[in-house]
């Protein structure tokens, strides 16, 4: 195991390791945003095209969801992590699709996690004038209700600090790239290729860069240890690499793992 042969042991969690945090799943009922008489689906609304057309609905969802983020607790899994990082230093690196800053706020530190699709506290220049990102300012509510839209004043507060643009929520829209500079791409895959053991917590493996973190893992033959609640195909990953598959809830198996690996 990492600790043992001194190697690198690299987390990566979804949206299965914050669900018991009470954060709803990004493609469940919650998902969904009423505008009027209309019910935009999440692939709908989370696009760059949407942004464009409809900035103020796509914003109102975001700044919801964020509200609820905001309101959630880290679990034990997500502080079982950060045992892992406390335990392991620089052996240690976690990438995470979750947007939530569930890990951060656990004490995960920014230098080693990589959020490939971004935080949903902070935007950046729609216009792309830089890639630097701002925190979301304290001024707009948490309590964000359902299906309210900012108001001009609120929507100038989250205008672009540098070149006064339009900003826009920092996360990797469905119609979006993986990149280097916003979401770590080519940064996480180097981190799967140093690694000595990947643990996959949470994540169905639905987006390209997750599962070619798993693929890279797989090829070197490190093992591949997955924690989830359904078999998925990172479980693949894991019967080639002599990993496990840990079926059931995060915040029971994933503290019991870290123990197992680097206590």
């Amino acid at each position: 195991m990492a600790e043992r042969d001194g190697g690198l042991l690299l987390f990566l969690t979804g949206a299965g390791i914050s669900a018991e945090s009470g954060i709803p799943t990004f493609r469940g009922p919650e998902g969904y945003w009423r505008v009027g008489s209309v019910n935009y689906r999440p692939q709908e609304l989370a696009t760059f095209q949407a942004f464009s057309r409809m900035p103020d609905v796509v914003w109102g969802w975001y700044l919801y969801r964020r509200g609820v983020c905001r309101h959630a607790s880290p679990n034990a899994a997500h502080l079982a992590i950060v045992r892992a990082e406390e335990r392991l230093g620089d052996r240690f690196h976690l990438v995470t699709q979750n947007v939530d800053g569930l890990h951060l706020r656990a004490g995960s530190s920014l230098a080693r996690t990589y959020a490939i699709h971004g935080m949903i506290d902070f935007f950046r220049c729609a216009r792309e004038c830089t890639a630097e990102t701002y925190p979301i300012p304290d001024a707009l509510p948490l309590d964000w209700a359902k299906d309210r839209l900012p108001t001009p004043e609120e929507r100038a507060r989250l205008r672009c600090p540098r070149c006064g643009a339009d900003g826009r929520p920092h996360v990797l829209f469905f119609d979006e790239y993986y990149d280097e500079p916003r979401f770590h791409c080519e940064s996480a895959q180097r981190k799967a290729l140093e690694a000595s053991a990947l643990v996959v917590v949470g994540t169905t493996g639905l987006t390209n860069l997750p599962m070619r973190i798993g693929a890279i893992a797989a090829q070197r033959r490190i093992p591949v240890h997955v924690v989830d609640l359904e078999p998925n195909p990172f479980v693949e990953f894991a019967e080639v690499t002599g990993g496990e598959f840990l079926r059931g809830p995060a915040g029971s198996l994933v503290p019991e793992l870290v123990e197992r690996l680097v206590g």
